[in-house]
């Protein structure tokens, strides 16, 4: 995979550092440098005098030039720097993001709380970045080495999805991974009655041949351009995010899209995206698309 810069928000925290570990691995594949990016902003001055503040900006500068030494050790070849940004860390890192190829940001940092899945510069930066945004928890990256694993996208046949199935198919490329690509729709919570049900039970048949007919049609570009990505289409009857989050499990990577806007205060996560950053069992890359 290529493109610009991959950056790597970090603030010490076990996950930011997962993120920074994945993030690394990704610049490597890209063949890209990696920047790695700590925020703080200023104290108040009635919280802290003049010192005080220059002993906190001092801590993030040593955190993140440590961070990024220890990476470029267990990467050699990697092109790594860091850098310390006086100002708060989402409008650092939605700033940066306007140059980069790709963020990469912890799902939360010392912020949280126990059971917090995704805080809130994670959804931020993933709700606004002007390019593709991955979310990494905390913990064993030994997936990586499951030949069996898949890269799974959140694709619609109906839909504009250029920018996501190019991501999703690039992915599973660089991983030598299966790609699976979900779509899935289920009926309203307010069902009108259990006739409705059993009538769409009777056309269900019908319902996935004509979508697995419609996605084959979409992919058709794309599988042309990736003749080695296997690709692997699941049509299911099923509430989308539920699909998607089942089928994270045993997923390297979980691929969804996202409409952008050109203001950034009316860019927002779909209620998908939104359910699969908080609940989703491996990184989710949040790839943003015209509306």
């Amino acid at each position: 995979m290529s493109g610009g810069t991959v950056v790597a928000g970090v603030d010490g925290s076990g996950p930011s550092l997962a993120a920074a570990e994945w993030a690394a691995r990704e610049a490597l594949d890209r063949a890209v440098p990696l920047l790695l990016l700590h925020a703080s902003p200023p104290l108040p001055p009635r919280i802290s005098p003049v010192p005080g503040e220059d002993a906190w900006g001092y801590v993030g500068e040593q955190m993140v030039r440590q961070a990024a030494t220890d990476l470029a050790e267990r990467h050699p070849g990697l092109e790594v720097t860091g850098e310390h940004a006086t100002t708060a860390a989402d409008e650092a890192l939605l700033t940066t993001a306007g140059s980069a190829g790709l963020m990469v940001v912890g799902a939360r940092g010392w912020g949280g709380f126990d059971g917090l899945a995704v805080g809130s510069v994670a959804l931020r930066v993933a709700t606004a970045a002007d390019c593709p945004v991955v979310t990494v928890r905390e913990g064993p990256m030994d997936r990586e080495t499951d030949r069996e694993a898949e890269v799974v996208a959140a694709l619609d046949a109906h839909g504009h999805l250029a920018e996501t199935a190019d991501f999703a198919f690039r992915a599973a490329l660089a991983r030598k991974a299966r790609l699976r690509v979900v779509h899935a729709w289920a009926l309203p919570a307010a069902t009108p009655s259990a006739w409705m049900i059993g009538v769409l039970e009777e056309d269900r048949g019908r319902w996935e041949d004509q979508e697995s007919q419609a996605m084959s049609d979409a992919l058709r570009p794309w599988r042309t351009r990736f003749p080695q990505v296997e690709v692997f289409p699941d049509i299911v009857l099923l509430n989308p995010a539920q699909a998607l989050v089942r089928s994270s499990a045993r997923a390297l990577l979980l691929v969804v899209g996202r409409r952008t806007a050109d203001r950034v205060a009316e860019r927002h996560l779909g209620p998908i995206a939104h359910a699969v950053l908080h609940h989703a069992h491996c990184p989710v890359a949040v790839v943003p698309h015209p509306a």
